[in-house]
């Protein structure tokens, strides 16, 4: 009887796993890329990971940045998000920076800064 149930949910599992798959083949190299560039934009202007932490969004790469995408067109990614001190989101504290970014269309450079500073 454990061995039907652990074979009945590995199963459920992998079928699970299988049907998210199409989902994310959707997310474009180009989209993945300019996701990485900007989150590491980021990090790297705002005192580095030890210091700050994007939005969980800008770690969403199966989704190409999920909410923090705010447009995805012939100029190219932009993103827009929230970061603050490490375990910021977890703890439910307030985030201290907001970075609006403008990333090229093959995502491999920021081509403009928006806006980085405090929550707008």
């Amino acid at each position: 009887m454990v061995k039907s149930l652990v074979k009945t949910s590995a199963l459920m599992a992998a079928s699970a796993l299988i049907s998210s798959l199409p989902a994310l083949a959707q997310v474009g190299a180009a989209n993945v890329r300019a996701l990485n560039v900007a989150r590491n934009w980021a990090i790297n202007n705002n005192g580095g990971l030890s210091v700050y932490r994007p939005a969980a969004c800008m770690f969403n790469t199966g989704d190409g940045g999920g909410s923090c995408l705010t447009q995805n067109n012939s100029q190219g990614f932009r993103f827009k998000f929230l970061g603050g001190r490490p375990g910021w989101m977890e703890q439910g504290t307030a985030p201290t920076t907001e970075t609006e970014l403008q990333v090229s269309v093959d995502g491999r450079q920021v081509t403009e800064v928006i806006y980085n500073g405090s929550p707008r």
